[in-house]
């Protein structure tokens, strides 16, 4: 069911992602060579404890999901697209990491992600990296009440398709609200002009997500962790917005 939220409930949403967006600023700057990818999931669990947060993801077991998911962030590490599942792994130089963190504040939850190089960066992972960044934006410009979430989708594929990457449709934006994923479903490519119409009170995440040389994924052994099925490295970005009269409001900002 996809429910709409007043102005209100919207200004109640800001917190949780005034808290995810800086738990993400924190967790970059912790980012480097030879940090403990669990080291990364222990200061984003500490920083939900110090704030009187509650995490998304650790009780999380959705049907994809080989179990609970035990975690309070996703850490997708080069060839690992979504839902990296942290283990005992230390960044060496030249990693791509996804950073991917939710939580509720105040029975309100907040979704966003983000993907940097550690150490030295290859200019086809900076690439990479920005072409999801744009097609976020877009996606984002593309959220105006009175247009159709067709809008959104297209808005996304055409920056991915027009840098000469494949787009995999199976995972993609979602919505948001008192918990981390609801209707509506929020394709990473689409029709312009089809779809739900986008109206002032709608609330989700949208979260472009490309891999170098392919558009299918395989499942890890960790039940988990989704990766690239020919190995190429990948890239998410991932904000949430409401939609008001105005135009996009990015929750998440950064």
């Amino acid at each position: 069911m996809i429910e709409l939220r007043t102005p209100a409930e919207i200004d109640e949403m800001r917190p949780a992602g005034r808290f995810v967006a800086s738990v993400l600023e924190e967790l970059v700057a912790a980012s480097a060579v030879g940090v403990n990818l669990l080291k990364l999931d222990s200061i984003a669990h500490a920083l939900i404890q110090k704030a009187g947060a509650e995490s998304c993801y650790v009780d999380y077991h959705p049907s994809f999901g080989a179990m609970p998911f035990g975690k309070v962030l996703c850490t997708s590490v080069n060839d690992a697209a979504l839902h990296g599942l942290p283990f005992d792994y230390r960044l060496a130089d030249g990693d791509v990491v996804s950073l991917d963190f939710a939580a509720s504040v105040d029975g309100w939850v907040a979704d966003s992600a983000v993907t940097i190089v550690v150490g030295s960066a290859r200019d086809e992972d900076l690439r990479l990296i920005e072409t999801t960044e744009r097609a976020l934006a877009a996606g984002i410009a593309a959220a105006q009440p009175g247009g159709r979430m067709g809008d959104v989708s297209a808005a996304i594929g055409a920056v991915c398709r027009a840098a000469g990457f494949g787009v995999n449709t199976d995972f993609g934006g979602h919505g948001v609200g008192h918990t981390m994923h609801g209707d509506p479903h929020v394709p990473n490519d689409g029709r312009p002009g089809r779809g739900i119409p986008l109206r002032a009170g709608l609330v989700f995440a949208i979260e472009p997500w490309l891999m170098q040389s392919t558009d299918q994924i395989f499942t890890d052994p960790d039940g988990w962790t989704l990766r690239s099925l020919d190995g190429s490295r990948a890239a998410h970005s991932e904000h949430t917005i409401a939609i008001t009269e105005d135009g996009p409001l990015v929750l998440t900002a950064r």
